[in-house]
Order: C-alpha cells, then sequence, then structure tokens
C-alpha cells in the first residue's frame, strides 16, 4: 500500500536505493536524504509493504510568491500506477497560495504536466554536470 507523506520522520538513507535512474552520475542515499531535509516543501509516497520510499518530489519557494519544483522521481517498479501524478499534485496543493509554481522538464514529460495543470513555457537554464551528484565533501 502506498502511503503520502509530507515529512520525512523515520526516513533514512537505506530506504533510498534506486532513484535518479540514467544519471551519468547521481547522487548517493545519504545525499539524496540531505536534498530531501533542504527543501522547502516533500511529498513522499513511501510503500508501507516493503518499508521503503518509491517516490517523491520536492520544493523550494520564497513562501509569498514564487515556488520551483527541481524534482520529481518514482522508482521503475512503480511508474504507471500514479504514484508520479500524486505526488505533483500534492506538491501543488501545498503550494497554492503562491502566485506560481514553475518547473523545467524534458519535452517528452510535457504532456503529463499539462495534464495536471501546468503550462508550457520557455526557461533558461545552467546545469554544471560537474556537480549531478551533489556537492563535494557533503
Amino acid at each position: 500500500m502506498i502511503e503520502y507523506r509530507h515529512d520525512l520522520e523515520g526516513v533514512n538513507a537505506d530506504q533510498l536505493e534506486g532513484f535518479f535512474e540514467g544519471w551519468p552520475a547521481h547522487p548517493t542515499s545519504e545525499t539524496h536524504l540531505e536534498l530531501l531535509r533542504g527543501s522547502d516543501a516533500v511529498v513522499l509516497a513511501y510503500d508501507t509493504t516493503t518499508s521503503t520510499v518509491v517516490g517523491f518530489v520536492t520544493a523550494i519557494t520564497d513562501g509569498v510568491l514564487a515556488a520551483y519544483v527541481p524534482l520529481l522521481e518514482v522508482l521503475p517498479s512503480h511508474r504507471g500506477r500514479g504514484v508520479g501524478r500524486e505526488l505533483v499534485t500534492r506538491i501543488v496543493a501545498r503550494l497554492d497560495d503562491l502566485y506560481m509554481v514553475d518547473l523545467v522538464c524534458d519535452p517528452g514529460l510535457l504532456p503529463f504536466y499539462e495534464s495536471i495543470g501546468f503550462r508550457a513555457g520557455a526557461s533558461a537554464m545552467i546545469r554544471n554536470r560537474s556537480r549531478q551528484a551533489g556537492r563535494a565533501g557533503g
């Protein structure tokens, strides 16, 4: 059974294995836990039968007007079951008092986000690929 949580109570790095599929250099489970702790808002999909996190979404916000959703991940074993949609729906609901909630995604993912209420827009970004696994030293 999937339970959705808005906090990290009882979550440890061992429960965060298998994420960042396809990343050439991905964060360790310890770094993953650190990024979850550093986010302003988090929603976790927790599988109560295996006691593992099977999906997550994070948001960074100024708490006044704007929020950015940098990460949404669902383990391959749980894709196609509506987990990602539920995670995004819940994080957007937590941020519904803000003027804007933005995210950047690959073009192939745009229909998914549009089906939840996002609209296509232009974006610009900097990617420091040498830091993809996280900052050196933590």
